[in-house]
C-alpha cells in the first residue's frame, strides 16, 4: 500500500526543486537583460524602468485574479521597509555595479546571498539546529562560487562595482528574511503583497530621479526588448515566484537560489556577451550544484505540511510557522 504522506512528501519536494529551477533561470538571466539595457539607459533609469513594467505585469495579474491590494497600513508600513531592502535598493546597485562588471561576474557575487541570509537567521535566531549537510552545503556552494570568480587570477577586484553587488547580495537576504518574518502569512494572497512591493519600490526609486534619471534616451530594438523583458519576466514574474518561494520553502531556501544563479549567468555571459568561460568556470558550476543539492536536502523523518480544508492560509506560511500551527 502506498503511503500517501510519503508521496506527498515526495511530490512537495519535486514541485521545490521545480520551482528553484525556474527562478534561477529566469533571475539568473537579470543580469543578461541589466547589461544590455545599460547599454542605452543610466542606472536609475534602468532601476526605474524595471519597477515600472515589474508592478504594472503583477498589477494587472492582481486584478485578473480579483486580488486586492493590502489595505491594513501597519502591512503598507512593512511593505515600505520590504521593498527598500529586496527591490529598491538591489535594483540599483546591480544597474551601478554593471557598469564595471560583467554579468556573470555580477551573477556570481550574488551568490553570496544564502551566506548572508544564513547569517542574518542566526543572528536572529530563526536558524537553529542547522544540520551538517546543510551547512556543508552553503560551504560548499561558496567554494564553487571562489572556483567561478577566481580571485586569485583578478588583475582588479572590479572597485566599486563589485563591492555594490555585493551590497545588492546582503540587501537581498535582509530583504528576504524581513518577507519570511513579517508580511508572509497573514492571509494576504501573495500576489498582492508582490504588487504592493513593487509598487512602493517604484516610488522609492523616482525619488533618485535626479541623479542621473532625467538624461535624454536613445534606445534601439535591442535595448528596448531587454529592459521589456527585464520588467516583465526578469522583475515582475521573477519578483512573484520569489515571494511564494519565501512562503513556502522559507527565506534561507529561498536564498539558496543564489547559488544556481552564477551557473545561468556565466552561461548567458558566455554565449551572449562573449564573456570568459573555461574549464575551471565550468568545475565552478558543477561544485555550485553538488552544494545546492545539500542544502535542499530534507530531514526524511518530517511530516510534509498539510493545508486546512477550508481555508489554505498555511500556504502562505514560512515552514517555520506552518510547523508551529500544525
Amino acid at each position: 500500500m502506498i503511503n500517501e504522506t510519503a508521496v506527498n512528501g515526495v511530490m512537495g519536494r519535486l514541485w521545490g526543486w521545480a520551482r528553484i529551477g525556474v527562478l534561477a533561470l529566469l533571475w539568473g538571466s537579470t543580469f543578461l537583460w541589466i547589461e544590455l539595457a545599460l547599454g542605452a539607459l543610466t542606472p536609475v533609469q534602468v532601476t526605474l524602468s524595471r519597477c515600472v513594467l515589474g508592478s504594472v505585469t503583477l498589477l494587472v495579474a492582481c486584478l485578473a485574479s480579483r486580488r486586492r491590494l493590502p489595505h491594513d497600513p501597519a502591512i503598507w508600513g512593512r511593505i515600505v521597509v520590504a521593498a527598500f531592502f529586496c527591490n529598491a535598493l538591489p535594483f540599483a546597485m546591480f544597474s551601478i555595479g554593471q557598469q564595471s562588471i560583467d554579468s556573470g561576474v555580477a551573477g556570481v557575487l550574488n551568490a553570496t546571498t544564502p551566506l548572508w541570509s544564513l547569517l542574518v537567521g542566526v543572528v536572529i535566531g530563526s536558524e537553529r539546529g542547522l544540520r551538517p549537510a546543510r551547512l556543508g552545503g552553503l560551504l560548499l556552494g561558496f567554494v564553487g562560487v571562489v572556483l567561478i570568480l577566481a580571485p586569485w587570477q583578478a588583475t582588479e577586484s572590479g572597485g566599486w562595482g563589485a563591492l555594490a553587488v555585493v551590497v545588492a547580495a546582503a540587501s537581498y537576504a535582509v530583504g528576504f528574511t524581513f518577507m519570511g518574518h513579517c508580511l508572509v502569512g497573514r492571509g494576504i494572497p501573495t500576489i498582492s503583497l508582490s504588487t504592493a512591493q513593487l509598487i512602493v519600490a517604484t516610488a522609492l526609486t523616482s525619488l533618485t530621479l535626479p541623479a542621473g534619471g532625467l538624461a535624454s534616451i536613445e534606445i534601439g530594438p535591442k535595448a528596448l526588448a531587454a529592459v521589456v523583458i527585464l520588467g516583465v519576466v526578469a522583475t515582475g514574474i521573477t519578483f512573484h515566484l520569489t515571494y511564494k518561494n519565501i512562503a513556502t520553502e522559507g527565506a534561507t531556501n529561498t536564498a539558496t537560489v543564489g547559488y544556481l544563479l552564477p551557473v545561468v549567468s556565466v552561461a548567458l555571459g558566455a554565449i551572449v556577451l562573449d564573456e570568459d568561460f573555461n574549464p575551471r568556470i565550468a568545475i565552478g558550476m558543477v561544485v555550485v550544484l553538488v552544494g545546492v543539492s545539500l542544502t535542499r536536502r530534507h530531514n526524511p523523518s518530517a511530516a510534509a505540511p498539510t493545508e486546512t480544508p477550508t481555508e489554505k492560509l498555511p500556504r502562505f506560511l514560512p515552514r517555520q510557522e506552518q510547523e508551529v500551527r500544525q
